[in-house]
């Protein structure tokens, strides 16, 4: 008996949806800060700031599509050996994607430091 996986298109949609209000209620109250920064802080600071936060959050994304890419490629090899392995090779493919979670808490300290 072959184990499948199922997903539940309803859950899906629900996530992305709460993804989706909570990003948008994140940034509507950064712009209000950002703002006030703005006129605190020279823009030639908060210009740098913003490239340096854009660099951090761009290259871990980089980061870690590519090990994504290559630990997937290999858990999928390994599932298909082995079924039993699901569990590990998830935890696997999630260790890969924390660098872009790093990434992005780097880029948000770095936009907090500007204020």
């Amino acid at each position: 008996m072959k184990p499948t996986i199922r997903t539940s298109v309803g859950s899906v949609i629900i996530a992305a949806i709460t993804a989706a209000i909570a990003s948008t209620l994140l940034f509507v109250g950064q712009l209000a800060v950002a703002q006030e920064v703005i006129a605190a802080v020279p823009p030639e600071v908060v210009q740098w700031g913003m490239i340096a936060a854009a660099l951090a959050a761009g290259f871990s994304a980089l980061g870690a599509a590519y090990a994504v890419a290559h630990v997937g490629a290999a858990a999928v090899g390994a599932i298909a050996e082995k079924p039993e392995l699901l569990g590990r090779v998830l935890i696997l493919v999630g260790l890969a994607e924390g660098i872009a979670i790093y990434g992005l808490i780097i880029a948000i300290l770095i936009l907090n430091r500007l204020g």
